[in-house]
């Protein structure tokens, strides 16, 4: 009787320790989009990401829509593109802070290989209704992103509102930064990420 108990001990160690493990390996993502409408055959403009250890990824899509623009995106979106007197833009890829301009299928490449140099991931967006279909769009929908992403992305604008706070606040004040792009994809990943540390801290008081 004695060695069937031990090996379910075991299990439940391993189990535990598989879990505390994970926790602790999970790295968080905070990301953002820009696309050229809220609707169902929006396409991409550009993408930002920036991890809890402040590596960054930022890429512009020289294939997105350009017949969906409108005067608002013109002024609020393109005008605040980085490459944006180039068609293409792709150096080596830089696994602490990588940027570039090129079509979806190159993009997605890269990312994919950025993405890769953590074990555990937790995506985390500001509303992310659009921008969690856009990135699962990358790799054709999102039950096939990368295995190591959790299947779900989480939503700053969701804490906002458990604490108390107006999910329409404005995050800048919210935050206390300056000198951010509103609607540039990696300023908008930054400050989903300040939002999210003054939450957290909030939280544990």
């Amino acid at each position: 009787m004695e060695k069937p108990r031990t090996a379910r001990l075991l299990h439940q160690l391993l189990v535990l320790y598989q879990c505390v493990a994970l926790y602790y390996l999970t790295m968080k993502i905070f990301f953002d989009t820009e696309f050229t409408g809220l609707h169902q055959h929006t396409t991409l403009i550009s993408i930002g990401l920036i991890s809890e250890s402040d590596r960054t990824f930022y890429a512009e899509f020289n294939d997105y829509d350009e017949t969906q623009l409108n005067d608002w995106l013109r002024e609020h979106v393109i005008s605040h593109l980085q490459f944006l007197d180039v068609q293409t833009a792709e150096p080596k890829l830089d696994f602490e802070h990588h940027a570039m301009k090129a079509s979806q299928s190159v993009v997605t490449a890269s990312l994919s290989q950025w993405l890769a140099q953590f074990s555990a991931i937790e995506m985390w967006a500001d509303c992310p209704a659009y921008d969690w279909v856009l990135f699962g769009a990358l790799f054709g929908g999102s039950l096939s992103v990368p295995r190591q992403i959790y299947c779900n992305a989480f939503d700053v604008a969701t804490l906002l509102n458990l604490v108390g706070i107006a999910p329409d606040i404005d995050r800048k004040k919210f935050v206390g930064m300056s000198g951010l792009n509103l609607h540039n994809a990696i300023d908008d990943a930054k400050l989903t990420k300040a939002c999210y540390e003054k939450l957290k801290a909030m939280l544990r008081n």
